[in-house]
């Protein structure tokens, strides 16, 4: 078989800009599926829940691709899940209740070949690791970046790296949505490895 499509199920530009650092073709398309947790549901499985959904959702429109889903969740110490905040005030709770702490990103990620049916899916876990922020600096940060379409509130690629006093994990990309290393593992084993592909 040759090498199917890639089709990117996210309208996320964050994710976008991720895969095309892979240099392999790709389309995007939105899936519509309900993102709430289920009751009981832990964090990373509610990761991989969303991801494999999200990759299912687009298969019946999209036969012959190789669909990629992907959902992130960040989780407090206590288990209280943060999500994006969509406002100035929600984000200011968010990091202030981040500060000091370790948060854990967990990234599901599915692989669908609607092809062979064949799906593959993973949980990788990034822990950030907070400095004791003043409500001053996170203020200042929420002006200057307005990070409200991102999980924990803010932008890892960005300034957000100054609210960290160390990060631990194999690939920071999972703070961003989308882990590179296991997505390369994955397509390599589904006969789509980046490095053997034609260039376009």
């Amino acid at each position: 078989m040759t090498s199917p499509g890639l089709l990117l199920a996210s309208s996320s530009p964050y994710r976008k800009r991720l895969l095309d650092q892979l240099g392999l073709p790709f389309e995007t398309a939105s899936p519509n599926i309900d993102e709430s947790p289920l009751q009981g549901e832990l964090p990373d499985a509610l990761a991989v829940r969303l991801a494999t959904q999200k990759a299912q959702a687009l298969a019946p429109e999209h036969p012959g691709k190789l669909i990629i889903g992907s959902d992130q969740v960040a989780a407090l110490p206590d288990g209280t899940l943060l999500s994006k905040p969509g406002s100035h005030e929600r984000a200011l709770e968010q990091l202030s209740r981040s500060s000091g702490k370790s948060v854990h990103f967990l990234t599901g990620l599915a692989v669908l070949d609607t092809r062979t049916g064949v799906l593959e899916h993973c949980c990788e876990t990034f822990i950030a690791h907070f400095r004791d922020l003043t409500r001053e600096e996170i203020s200042n940060y929420l002006h200057r970046e307005q990070p409200y379409d991102c999980a924990g509130s803010f932008k890892m690629e960005g300034l957000g790296i100054t609210l960290f006093k160390g990060l631990e994990g194999r690939d920071p990309n999972n703070l961003i949505g989308l882990p590179l290393i296991a997505l390369n593992e994955i397509l390599i084993r589904l006969g789509n490895n980046p490095l053997l592909h034609p260039e376009p």
